[in-house]
């Protein structure tokens, strides 16, 4: 049999481990994965884009196990009731190349790219940042904002997004979970004496959500929103000032801010910073930048923690997605009515 991991399984198992004790679980996974970077299989994700978003499938392995997502990125979904980005997982045994999990991935999205934004501040922001700036208040604005609390100890959000019903969307949920908030009037209020600015808007163009004049020395950019072609949340002039870190080049030239820039434009790999073979941030006055738009590694160190966490729960059903015939040749014979004697066989399935 197959785990799998619902909605309604996922909701519950995160609520008894606790949401910001779940993201700092997560994010030292995310950090032991990147610090094996080089044994895994790499890909930019590969993606079908239409007029109104995309659909990508996102794979890795690191030679035990395999896993892939499937996850969608559509901003006009919204209007008509729909959630922008939505996904599904599969973690996979390679020496079997049988599937052990199966998942929900559109919490599970959420919670990954909050927990690898706040893991890469840990290492890119100044050690003293007190304030973020929280620019676009959507689905992923409060996993940020727990995220850099869990790991960097952020209380003071000064955020701001153009719907004042994403605003105050914000403020209910995380109005009461003690946090000091102060909803600034616009992007250039917002970042206002602020150390770190996470940048998570969903609009899919080319936008400038910050301009050069915005952005003082010593700032650390978290720029999220900007993942996939044609998308982008930061005028170009940011980007010289900045020393940018990013998962995978080849996807990112593709994807995120730097997709603005020339193709030999100089940028740091955060797998190379988390082992120490480079350094991040230099000096106090350092502008960096984390051009974020997702990997796979990322996805498959997700999948891995949830299914770490399930053992002992009773947070997933046992699904017979796999065939398992008496001879493994005769799948047919599953088919063909039972003699005498002879089951055929099932669709058992894996026990896992």
């Amino acid at each position: 049999m197959v785990r799998y991991v619902g909605v309604e399984n996922m909701v519950r198992l995160v609520r008894t481990v606790g949401v910001e004790q779940w993201l700092t679980g997560l994010a030292a996974v995310i950090e032991e994965d990147f610090r094996r970077w080089p044994s895994f299989e790499k890909t930019p994700r590969v993606a079908s884009h239409s007029r109104d978003g995309v659909i990508e499938l996102m794979p890795t392995s690191d030679g035990t196990l395999y896993g892939f997502k499937y996850v969608n990125g559509h901003p006009k979904n919204t209007r008509s009731g729909l959630q922008t980005v939505t996904a599904f997982g599969v973690l996979s045994d390679v020496e079997t190349g049988y599937p052990v999990l199966l998942s929900e991935m559109t919490l599970t999205t959420a919670l990954r790219t909050a927990a690898t934004s706040a893991l890469a501040a840990r290492y890119l922001a100044r050690p003293d940042s007190s304030v973020m700036a929280l620019i676009g208040l959507g689905s992923q604005s409060e996993f940020q904002a727990l995220a850099f609390r869990a790991l960097m100890g952020i209380t003071r959000l000064r955020v701001f997004d153009i719907d004042p019903t994403a605003t105050e969307k914000f403020v209910r949920n995380l109005g009461a979970a003690g946090f000091d908030i102060t909803v600034a009037t616009s992007t250039q209020d917002a970042v206002q004496g602020a150390d770190i600015i996470t940048t998570v808007t969903a609009d899919k163009q080319m936008a400038t959500i910050l301009s050069d004049n915005m952005i003082g020395a010593g700032v650390h950019l978290n720029a999220v929103g900007g993942d996939c072609p044609g998308k982008t949340e930061l005028q170009a002039d940011i980007l010289r000032r900045a020393d940018v870190f990013v998962e995978l080049p080849e996807q990112t030239r593709i994807e995120g801010e730097i997709q603005q820039m020339p193709a030999d434009f100089p940028v740091t790999e955060l797998w190379q910073v988390i082992t120490g073979q480079v350094e991040g941030r230099r000096t106090a006055q350092q502008i960096t930048l984390f051009d974020s738009v997702g990997f796979a590694i990322e996805d498959f160190s997700a999948l891995r923690f949830l299914y770490g966490q399930l053992n002992g729960t009773d947070c997933y059903e046992d699904i017979d997605l796999l065939t398992e015939p008496d001879d493994p040749r005769d799948l047919f014979g599953l088919l063909s009515p039972p003699t005498p004697g002879h089951s055929n066989g099932q669709s058992r399935g894996l026990a896992t």
